[in-house]
């Protein structure tokens, strides 16, 4: 018996797949993988060179691109893949040519072979997309899952109305449910009777105002025959004996008609509900002011993880997110007591994540551990250094979360000085300080704390953080000491550097900036807390 760890993994989620996750071993896969639907529809299927660089899929950038990584993932697929898929994908190369939609559909064709391998047999797969390309998605699902194994193309109203120019309004997103076999788990789930129905069929009424319908009790045309008896007048063929008609009138359970004809009472509040169908009209879109919403641009309501988790898992499976971005999934499975496996291939979604289990779940959060992030001043330079992913960018991401900062938004392109920030309360006034961040990865000098000291002046922060790969010089350092300290009026005596620099080396040894931590610091949107099911964390065979 081996116990196990939650695992969140910071990367490609091809590379962890095939590295990190055994065959057979994950219960319950879904994934909303990032999709351009703004584009302009057209503009998807031009045609593409492939001399462009690498896409970089980043939280706020999430087209995929034609380019000379889409083309050697084609050939992998077409010369190392399933038969199945190797011949879907070259159909499609041949219908949609060499463009944005056709780098997508071989980048997903890569790893939902990779997924179908990690799935086991008893498990589903839900497949979060919009109309753009869910039809394409379909196909590649039959050629990896088999056609057999198709269950529902899921609809999920995610908005009321949307006006679209010279065409209906898009309201709604696609969940496409495949299983791994036909034996797979299947919890039913069920949802509140619409207003209408219950108006409608639950029209009755006890002395005691309890809501009921009526239902048949008779047994003609059923398969199996029935009982024949006469009951007060009426003589047929029934559905339950003489002694359990007798005990349902007992009870005042049977309705009887104007014609003495009697019905069984099926009350309201002991349905279960109307079982849940392909069209989710039910489960709301987050909104600016809902309490779980934490400001990441896909994040999905728990509530539709939770309809997918609890119908197609039990406590203790393993859930797989491969692209989890700001991690409901995650935050459900382990609320739900399941095991939970995610990737990201963004430190700034790792580093949200990490935020969220902690302010769900606090003391009550199960153990996991957080693979990928460089652990040592040779795998940040290494971070820094890589291109293939805009190792550059990533390295900052990771840098800010070092110290607790969020990315400041707009940064791509010119260097604005400033990388991140962190909130923080001094008082009890509500009205929060500001900290900001300048990150660097390569050479260093006084005229950048210069720069950041004038940012500090623009901005009104309080105190500005250097972060640095390289050494500091002492010119810099002393740059720094002048900008003298920052003395909080409510706290007297209390004095914070208030330019701070500090390496990569000082912070993975555990160094932190310096400054007043009257509250928690208040850079990310806490998630709402949520307490977890009652249970204890199953171990894994092994």
């Amino acid at each position: 018996m081996t116990t196990w760890t939650n695992q969140l993994y910071f990367g490609d989620n091809l590379s962890v797949l095939r590295e990190h996750i055994p065959d057979e071993s994950v219960d319950l896969i879904y994934l909303d993988p990032p999709f351009n639907s703004n584009a302009t529809y057209n503009v998807l299927f031009e045609e593409k060179t492939g001399e462009d660089s690498a896409a970089q899929i980043t939280a706020f950038d999430d087209t995929w691109h034609w380019d000379l990584g889409s083309e050697a993932a084609y050939r992998e697929v077409v010369t190392q893949g399933p038969e199945r898929l190797a011949s879907l994908l070259q159909a499609m190369r041949a219908f949609l040519g060499q463009n944005d939609m056709m780098a997508y559909l071989t980048m997903m064709a890569q790893r939902l072979a990779e997924l179908r391998r990690v799935l086991k047999p008893t498990g589903s797969i839900y497949l979060h997309c919009d109309p753009t390309a869910s039809h394409y998605i379909k196909l590649l699902l039959d050629a990896v899952f088999g056609h057999d194994n198709y269950r529902n193309e899921i609809i999920w109203k995610r908005t009321s109305a949307h006006s679209d120019a010279r065409r209906y309004g898009s309201v709604h997103d696609v969940l496409m449910f495949f299983s791994n076999s036909s034996d797979y788990l299947w919890n039913q789930e069920y949802q509140d009777y619409d207003p209408q129905y219950v108006e409608q069929y639950y029209r009755y009424t006890d002395d005691d105002g309890r809501r009921f319908m009526s239902g048949d009790l008779g047994a003609g045309g059923l398969q199996g025959g029935g009982y024949t008896y006469e009951w007060k007048g009426v003589t047929r063929l029934w559905r339950v004996p003489e002694s359990t008609m007798a005990r349902l009138d007992a009870e005042g359970r049977i309705f009887y008609t104007r014609n003495g004809i009697p019905r069984i009472k099926r009350y309201l509040d002991e349905a279960r509900g109307l079982a849940v169908q392909d069209n989710w009209t039910d489960i709301e879109a987050l909104r600016s002011w809902h309490q779980e919403r934490l400001g990441y641009p896909t994040q999905k309501p728990e509530a539709l993880l939770e309809r997918i988790i609890s119908a197609c898992s039990n406590e203790g499976d393993v859930i797989l997110d491969p692209f989890c971005g700001c991690g409901t999934a995650v935050a459900v499975a382990e609320r739900l007591k399941r095991r939970w496996i995610g990737i990201d291939i963004t430190h700034l979604a790792v580093s949200l994540m990490k935020h969220r289990l902690h302010d769900t779940f606090g003391s009550e959060l199960s153990e996991y551990s957080v693979i990928g992030l460089p652990q040592d001043v040779a795998s940040a330079r290494a971070l820094a250094t890589e291109s293939e992913h805009d190792g550059r960018y990533q390295f900052e991401y990771w840098a800010l979360g070092l110290v607790d900062a969020r990315p400041a938004t707009g940064k791509k392109g010119a260097d604005s000085g400033i990388d991140g920030y962190i909130n923080f309360f001094d008082d009890n006034s509500g009205k929060a300080r500001r900290i900001i961040v300048q990150v660097k990865s390569g050479h260093v000098n006084r005229g950048m704390i210069a720069t950041l000291k004038g940012d500090m002046d623009r901005e009104e922060a309080a105190v500005g953080i250097f972060i640095t790969l390289e050494e500091p010089t002492e010119p810099m350092r002393q740059e720094a000491i002048g900008a003298g300290f920052y003395e909080p009026e409510s706290l007297p005596g209390n004095r914070y550097p208030k330019v701070q620099i500090l390496t990569i080396e000082q912070l993975l040894d555990g160094a932190q900036p310096d400054y007043p931590r009257f509250a928690a610091p208040q850079t990310f949107r806490k998630a709402p807390r949520r307490r977890r099911r009652e249970g204890v964390q199953p171990k894994l065979e092994g």
